[in-house]
């Protein structure tokens, strides 16, 4: 039999489906854990990798700029791993782009924390300048609408469909405000990091703050 022949009879063999069926792509994979994280990813993947942010850190813009391509592609996409993204809150401003990452649930998550970070500049530089005002509310949920407002972090949603109103109850969502403290907690009291962006690879707290040495970690 000629390895020609012998290659045909081999294909014969092969379900149609499976011949046809494209690779399994997970990136459109988003839940929500149990602690109020957004999960990218296949949910039984061997890997796990936990990133605790904050969104005021120069130093998480960063990461997310270097890192999250060659994470969804070389790792997430085809199923090995899962990314899930926490909150470990620093200031009033960094809870205030917190709540607003949350706005739309898990198919705006991802988009929205990039977003974020991507025009970190822009909005960090009126923050300064908001900081020095002494007229800020005081009441806590006009205090965090007051620094979306002017800080150019409600025009940065706006720019991302989103209408005034629909910001303003997600900064007064008390379900997003419990999660986002809990992880907060877990993150400085319980994993004990000591500065964000921290990760975890399996639970397992990783010592470094940058994609090279993320990555040395990751199997």
């Amino acid at each position: 039999m000629t390895k020609l022949r012998l290659l045909l009879l081999t294909l014969l063999a092969i379900p149609a489906s499976a011949l046809s069926a494209p690779a399994a792509n997970w990136l459109n994979q988003i839940v929500l854990s149990p602690i109020g994280g957004y999960v990218l990813g296949n949910p039984a993947a061997p890997t796990k990798l936990v990133e605790y942010v904050s969104y005021t850190c120069s130093h998480c813009a960063h990461f997310v700029g270097e890192a999250s391509e060659p994470l969804r592609a070389n790792y997430v996409k085809g199923g090995k791993m899962s990314v899930e993204v926490r909150n470990a809150v620093r200031d009033r401003y960094d809870l205030t782009a917190a709540l607003l990452a949350r706005c739309g649930g898990p198919k705006r998550f991802f988009g929205n924390h990039e977003a974020l970070f991507a025009n970190q500049d822009a909005w960090m530089e009126k923050l300064m300048a908001y900081e020095k005002d002494a007229t800020k509310p005081t009441e806590q949920k006009a205090a965090l609408r007051d620094i979306g407002q002017k800080t150019g972090l409600y025009a940065l949603m706006a720019k991302r469909g989103y209408k005034p109103a629909q910001l303003d109850a997600c900064i007064n969502d008390p379900a997003s405000m419990k999660q986002i403290l809990a992880m907060t907690d877990e993150a400085w009291n319980k994993v004990q990091i000591t500065g964000t962006p921290a990760f975890t690879v399996n639970g397992t707290l990783v010592h470094g703050s940058d994609w090279t040495r993320l990555q040395a970690a990751l199997p």
